[in-house]
């Protein structure tokens, strides 16, 4: 199988703007642990859910944050896209559904990020479908714009981005660059 020819990531590095360095992500990263524990009583243990493949850095370090608080959590994954490599989106695509039962628990979704919402909303319905007693968002960042889809909102949010492509902690430049421990924005 022969690799797929992407744009090189230093290229897109050289016509980006650097956002949030990784010192802002994990002052952004406490200041939503302080909160996602504030809303769940001692007893709680949400099953949290990152969404594959972009929440996983930034669910990793939520998750260590709010151990540090004192708040278990039961972990699961799922994998949906619409973007698979691209940098525009297209149709769901399930690729992995969670295994843990979803009824009457809540639920704690991570994910990178929150820009128009399709996929978000398909995956917290989804959650409610199975009967989740629950369903919260946790996203690193949300994007500055008006045009979010009807029933979708992040309960916590990081930071906030501007609406440019964005990459870096997580988020992919045609699947490059998730490990940048910025979020960078290509310039127009």
């Amino acid at each position: 199988m022969t690799a797929v020819a992407h744009p090189p990531l230093a290229d897109a590095l050289a016509k980006s703007d650097l956002l949030h360095d990784h010192a802002a992500i994990d002052a952004a990263i406490a200041g939503m642990a302080d909160a996602v524990r504030a809303d769940y009583d001692p007893d709680d243990v949400p099953l949290y859910v990152t969404v594959m493949h972009g929440g996983m850095p930034f669910a990793s370090a939520l998750a260590m944050e709010l151990g540090k608080r004192g708040l278990d959590l039961e972990f699961d994954y799922l994998h949906a896209t619409r973007y698979r490599g691209q940098t525009s989106g297209s149709g769901l695509a399930w690729l992995h559904r969670p295994a843990t039962p979803m009824r009457d628990r809540r639920v704690l979704l991570a994910d990178d990020i929150l820009d128009e919402g399709h996929t978000m909303l398909a995956v917290k319905q989804w959650c409610e479908d199975q009967g989740a007693r629950d369903v919260r968002i946790a996203v690193l960042a949300v994007k500055k714009h008006d045009r979010c889809v009807d029933g979708i909102h992040a309960d916590y949010v990081g930071l906030e981005v501007a609406d440019r492509y964005v990459f870096g902690y997580g988020m992919d430049y045609h699947e490059q660059g998730r490990n940048l421990p910025g979020i960078y924005a290509l310039r127009d």
